[in-house]
C-alpha cells in the first residue's frame, strides 16, 4: 500500500490552511485523496481583521485539480468555536481522521515589553487551540479505534529565540501536548507526532536583512518554501506511520530531521544530601560540562539548506 493509497478516501482537517504552510499541507492532503477542512479565520499575522478569502483560495485550488474541500472560518482559540470545527468535518463529510494543528498568529516582544494580551494571544492561539481542535476530535478517534494528529511546532520553542517568550512557550507546550496525547490514546489506535516547520513566509518576512550576514541568512531561508514541508505532514497522517507516535521532526529545505527530547543528562548524587554551599562547590562543577549554552534556532541550525 502506498502512502496516496493509505490516505485516499480519509477527511483532514488543516487550521490555518489559507496559506503558507497550512495550505501547502491542505493541497498535499488534497492530492493524496483526502477530503479536506480548510479552517481559517483569514486574520492578519498580529491576529487582527478577518475575511473567508485565504480559505477560498485555498479550496479553489483543490477543487480546480480535483480534490474535495469545504470552508470553516471558525477560531481554534475558544472552546465552542473549535467544537465546531470538528462538526464542520463530520457534517460535511461523515467522519474524521487527521487533524493538523498549524493555525498560528505571532506577537514578538522582548521579554520585559511583552504585554499579558499579547502573551494571551499567542498562547491561546497555538496552545489552547491545538488543544481545543484536538480534544474535539479527540471522541470521534477513539470511538472508530484510529485518528492521526500532526502538530506544529518551532524550534523557537525546542532551542530558543529572542523577543518569542509567548511563541517559544506556546510551541514547546505542545510538544508536551503532542506526546501525553500519543500515551493516552494509543491503545484507541490514534497517533500523535509533532513537526517543527522551516519555511519563509508571512511568520518569517520580518526577520531583519540590514547587515551583509543577515540578507545571506534571509536568501537561504526564501529557498525554504512552505511546500517543504507537505510531504512529511501527509506520511505521519497516513496508514504508513502506524508506528510513529510520540516523535518530534523537523523539515528543513530538503532535509528531513528527526529532534531530541529532554531526557536527563548528567547527575551528581551525595548520600548526606546537598547543602547550598555544597552543590556551589561540588555539585555545580559535576554538572557544568553538561550545560547547554543561550543558543538561538539559527544558532544550532547554521548550514545551509541544500
Amino acid at each position: 500500500m502506498t502512502v496516496q493509497q493509505s490516505i485516499e478516501g480519509k477527511v483532514a482537517i488543516v487550521t490555518g490552511a489559507g496559506g503558507g504552510i497550512g495550505q501547502a499541507i491542505a493541497l498535499a492532503m488534497a492530492a493524496a485523496g483526502a477530503r479536506v477542512v480548510i479552517n481559517d479565520v483569514g486574520v492578519s499575522l498580529h491576529g487582527e481583521g478577518g475575511s473567508p478569502s485565504p480559505a477560498m483560495q485555498t479550496q479553489a485550488m483543490i477543487q480546480e485539480r480535483g480534490g474535495e474541500a469545504v470552508i470553516n472560518t471558525d477560531s481554534v482559540s475558544e472552546w465552542d468555536t473549535a467544537k465546531r470545527i470538528v462538526e464542520c468535518a463530520v457534517d460535511s463529510f461523515g467522519q474524521v481522521d487527521i487533524v493538523v494543528n498549524n493555525a498560528g498568529i505571532l506577537r514578538d516582544a522582548i521579554f520585559h515589553k511583552m504585554s499579558p494580551e499579547d502573551w494571551l494571544a499567542v498562547i491561546n492561539v497555538h496552545l489552547n487551540g491545538s488543544f481545543f481542535v484536538s480534544r474535539a476530535a479527540s471522541e470521534h478517534f477513539r470511538q472508530q479505534g484510529s485518528g492521526a494528529f500532526v502538530h506544529m511546532t518551532s524550534t523557537s520553542g525546542l532551542i530558543g529565540n529572542v523577543g518569542q517568550a509567548n511563541y517559544s512557550a506556546a510551541k514547546l507546550g505542545i510538544v508536551g501536548l503532542s506526546k501525553t496525547i500519543a500515551m493516552d490514546m494509543r491503545r484507541f489506535g490514534v497517533r500523535s507526532n509533532c513537526i517543527a516547520p522551516f519555511a519563509w513566509g508571512r511568520m518569517t518576512d520580518s526577520i531583519p536583512d540590514d547587515t551583509p550576514e543577515q540578507k545571506a541568512r534571509v536568501e537561504r531561508l526564501q529557498q525554504m518554501t512552505p511546500d517543504k514541508n507537505a510531504p512529511l505532514a501527509v506520511f505521519l497522517a497516513s496508514d504508513q506511520a502506524q508506528e510513529v507516535s510520540g516523535q518530534v521532526f523537523a523539515a528543513r529545505n530538503n532535509e528531513l530531521i528527526l529532534m531530541s527530547q529532554s531526557r536527563p543528562l548528567r547527575s551528581v548524587q551525595r548520600s548526606e544530601g546537598w547543602t547550598p554551599q555544597l552543590i556551589a562547590e561540588h555539585g555545580m562543577p559535576a554538572l557544568r560540562a553538561g550545560f547547554l549554552p543561550l543558543e538561538a534556532s539559527a544558532d544550532v541550525f547554521s548550514w545551509d539548506p541544500v
